[in-house]
């Protein structure tokens, strides 16, 4: 008989294009025969998947690797901040291995080092798997995302060299997947279920352009690798498309009319950071902020229910009075539909740390509260103007107070949410129509009964 196979924990920190490093990590585990666990006292040892953005998630993955030590005692950490080798080292150096993000190979290797395969004479006859095949046959590999959606990352790295960013340095330049490839992962994605695909890269705006934009073959159709023929691609599937991390690029305008035409959701992620030119110039930012006013406008003529969700940083270093003031009146012309803002915190290793005028802790934190109150209200204002429309909402989870669903306008975990209060006969993954009957600064609450 078989021996009984050595048992993985599991740990995943980060944004989504971290997620999926994870799905195919783990996804490598079960195909090699390695069994996954939820709890530290199960399991032989523990790979840690760790974040190191921003100062807050390299604190979060440090003490994730802690307690992992403290609870199991073999650990083996990856990821982006597995880049800072000698800060994992210091705190804990009686870590197994250190790898970086990506480097699904290292990581295997590291866990065939501590916990070598049992052999088992059957599955040993089956030609080796190389990792990542499981993408390509019509196993789709294990998702930690619910079964209806995915997230589908289109390349890795990045080219853009913003001060306040060390994501270059941990993840390297732009690196895009062929288009095929990436279309017939979709394809399988949709065959097994999922309902929607989430787009994600570093920059979505760039993909192909290390590829000098190669075409390739897909259902007996030329495509190009680039953002606008992966969408029309993606746009035959059948399955909500949502697009995140888009840079405003020219060619940003050509996949509003696929928008339009309901080919992919009306909506569009676009990091855009500031307003204000001279601190979109220290943040070597794209600094056009009348352009891009112009270009939303543009945009909404076009696809009237364009839902633009947008990132800001607040008290970055030298950011004046008049440059919030410029951050606030943009954001009210905008009239943007979901925002998230942080307050500027130092990164080790990003460029902006060295800039003069640091804005004062409690400036930055007055700030950041100030834009979150106006875009409340931009927010709130948008919302109850939907009272009375009638929606296509994705059911994401069924309770006694009904179901909790996502509309077009709503990216799972970021943005808002629909409340379908007399939900609780639908199920997870169910499109259904429901008519909005209520509204606060970022949810809607309907009826499923129309």
């Amino acid at each position: 008989m078989p021996a009984i196979a050595p048992k993985i924990g599991f740990v995943s920190l980060g944004c989504p294009k971290a997620l999926v490093d994870s799905e195919r990590i783990l996804t490598q585990l079960k195909a090699e025969g390695y069994g996954i666990v939820p709890r530290y006292d199960k399991a032989n040892a523990v790979i840690v998947n760790t974040c190191g953005f921003i100062d807050a998630a390299v604190q979060e993955s440090l003490d994730a690797i802690g307690e992992a030590l403290h609870e199991n005692g073999k650990v083996i950490v990856t990821g982006c901040l597995g880049k800072r080798d000698a800060l994992i080292r210091e705190a804990y150096p009686d870590v197994l291995a250190i790898t970086g993000p990506q480097d699904y190979a290292s990581v295997m290797e590291a866990v065939h080092k501590a916990l070598p395969k049992p052999h088992d004479p059957f599955v040993d006859l089956v030609p080796k798997r190389r990792l990542g095949d499981a993408k390509k046959d019509n196993n789709v590999g294990i998702k930690l995302t619910p079964k209806h959606y995915a997230y589908l990352k289109i390349s890795e790295g990045c080219n853009h060299r913003c001060t306040f960013c060390i994501i270059p340095s941990m993840r390297g330049s732009l690196v895009s997947r062929p288009i095929d490839e990436v279309l017939v992962e979709a394809e399988k994605l949709v065959r097994s279920g999922v309902k929607e695909l989430l787009v994600i890269s570093q920059d979505t705006s760039a993909y192909g352009v290390d590829l000098k934009y190669a075409e390739r073959t897909w259902r007996g159709h030329a495509y190009q690798t680039r953002m606008t023929d992966l969408c029309r691609g993606l746009g035959e599937l059948g399955a909500w498309v949502r697009l995140h991390y888009v840079y405003p690029y020219p060619h940003v305008d050509d996949v509003i009319p696929l928008m339009a035409e309901g080919k992919i959701l009306p909506y569009l992620d676009i990091p855009f950071q500031h307003a204000s030119p001279r601190i979109l110039k220290l943040m070597k930012r794209p600094a056009h902020a009348e352009k891009t006013l112009e270009r939303i406008h543009a945009w909404r003529k076009v696809c009237p229910d364009l839902t633009i969700r947008s990132t800001f940083i607040v008290g970055f270093p030298g950011e004046t009075d008049a440059e919030f003031e410029e951050l606030l009146a943009f954001l009210r012309e905008a009239q943007l539909d979901r925002v998230g803002a942080f307050a500027y915190s130092p990164v080790g290793g990003a460029k902006a740390n060295n800039l003069p005028d640091p804005v004062p802790e409690e400036l930055k934190e007055d700030r950041l509260e100030r834009f979150m109150q106006v875009q409340a209200e931009i927010s709130a204002a948008k919302l109850q103007r939907k009272i009375g429309r009638t929606l296509t909402v994705l059911v994401d989870e069924v309770n006694a107070n009904g179901a909790v669903a996502r509309s077009m306008a709503d990216a799972p975990e970021i943005d808002g949410v629909v409340r379908v209060v007399d939900g609780q006969r639908l199920k997870p993954g169910q499109f259904v129509e429901v008519r909005v009957t209520g509204a606060g600064a970022h949810d809607l609450e309907a009826m499923a009964s129309l």
